[in-house]
Formats: C-alpha cells, sequence, structure tokens
C-alpha cells in the first residue's frame, strides 16, 4: 500500500484525506479516527483517482459529522477533575512535590500549578508502567511465552503493538480506562508473541487470555478518543 494526500475537501475548513491504495480492496471505504482523526480512503489498485476524489466529496458532511463528534480537548487543572483507572479523580492542591495518588484522588504541590500537566503525566507513566508489567507477566505466563521489553508511549494511532522480537509497546494513558481495558490490550499484543497476525487463531489466544474480551475493546473503540483529549502539554 502506498499513501498520498488527496486535495483537501473545502468547504468548512479544509480536510486532507489519506489515500490508500489496496490490492486486497474490493470498494472504496472510508475511516475516520476516533484516536487522531485522520480521515483515511482505502481504494482498489484499479480504481481511478478520480473516482476516489468525486467518493469523498459526496461524503463530506458524514466526514465532517465525525470529526465534530470527536470530545473538546481538556486540560487538567487543581480543583478540576481527570480520569484515572476509568473514574474521575479529583486533582486537589496541597503540599509535596509531585502529583500522588491517595484515597480516590490525586493530590497536587500547591507551587506552580503550570506544572500540573507535567505531573500528572508523571504520575499516570509510573502506574501505567506497574501494572502492564504486571498484567504483561501474567498473560505471558498464562500463553507459555516470554517478551523480551516492555515500553510506553503516547501514541495516537495505536494502544499497543508487538515486535517480531518481543518487544511490547503499550500507550499510558490507558492507566486512564478501566482496569479491564488495560488488560485487554496487554492480552492483546501478548497474543501475538504467539501469532504475529489477526488471523482466527490469534483471536482464540485473546479469548484463552481474557474470554470477555469484546467488552473491553468495545468500551475502547467508543471511548479511547476521551483518554485522548486530556491534554498534559500546554
Amino acid at each position: 500500500m502506498k499513501q498520498v494526500i488527496l486535495q483537501g475537501v473545502q468547504g468548512d475548513g479544509v480536510i486532507n484525506v489519506t489515500l490508500r491504495i489496496s490490492t486486497r480492496a474490493k470498494r472504496l471505504s472510508l475511516r475516520v479516527s476516533q484516536l487522531d482523526g485522520r480521515v483515511t480512503l482505502t481504494m482498489p489498485k484499479r480504481a481511478r483517482l478520480r473516482e476516489a476524489e468525486n467518493f469523498v466529496r459526496d461524503r463530506e458532511s458524514w466526514i465532517r459529522e465525525n470529526l465534530n463528534a470527536a470530545p473538546a480537548p481538556l486540560i487538567p487543572q487543581p480543583g478540576g477533575s481527570v480520569l484515572f483507572a476509568g473514574s474521575a479523580h479529583n486533582l486537589i492542591p496541597t503540599g509535596g512535590r509531585a502529583a500522588r495518588l491517595e484515597n480516590g484522588e490525586i493530590l497536587l504541590p500547591l507551587s506552580s500549578p503550570e506544572k500540573t500537566g507535567a505531573r500528572l503525566a508523571a504520575l499516570f507513566k509510573h502506574h501505567a508502567r506497574l501494572r502492564l508489567h504486571a498484567a504483561s507477566d501474567h498473560y505471558a505466563e498464562m500463553l507459555g511465552q516470554t517478551y523480551s521489553s516492555i515500553s510506553l508511549r503516547d501514541t495516537r494511532s495505536r494502544w499497543g503493538s508487538c515486535s517480531a522480537q518481543g518487544r511490547l509497546m503499550y500507550s499510558w494513558r490507558l492507566i486512564m480506562a478501566p482496569p479491564q481495558v488495560l488488560d485487554y490490550v496487554a492480552a492483546h499484543e501478548v497474543a501475538h508473541l504467539a501469532e504475529m497476525n489477526h488471523s482466527p487463531a490469534f483471536w482464540v489466544h485473546v479469548a484463552q487470555l481474557m474470554p470477555n474480551y469484546q467488552i473491553p475493546r468495545t468500551w475502547l473503540r467508543k471511548n479511547g478518543a476521551v483518554l485522548h483529549a486530556v491534554k498534559f502539554r500546554n
């Protein structure tokens, strides 16, 4: 597949559409990512570019509706709240040098409120690393597999990945989701240690690790954009 940028749809602001030419696609199809708002048009190899452009323009209203449905950005501030482990935690200004969890609340230093985002990010990364290491260890042991390393990133296009070398990568924003959702992503990526694809055999492994995986998978599809709407940097 190759990627090009179609001329943006004109109207209430330009929309850039990424064109993916696929040898496997049988028809034109559009997708608006809930994670980063990217609009992608998949086109069969034999289709014409003019046909693809007309397809996009005919569906401009649908594209804009999906883009406008994205949640508004949220900038955490002392006195407000933020999601952690699936529930809203109040942000309480208090003493100390770093953000910390206590009795279902997040306590923040009184000084330098402009550092709230960075302090929260550090706290979330710490707990995400602990939780994701534990979940990955648990599912790898269940599956009889081993991984080589775990890294955390703030990715926009995926919640996790697994390399052929057994390197697991996760988005640390998963710590904001319900624990079952974080566990599902860990189970999903660990299953790739056995099957580096999304074949039926792969989903058998996922179901073995988490029989009810469809529930957290659906939650992530519906609510993933909410996690990405939180802005930890000004």
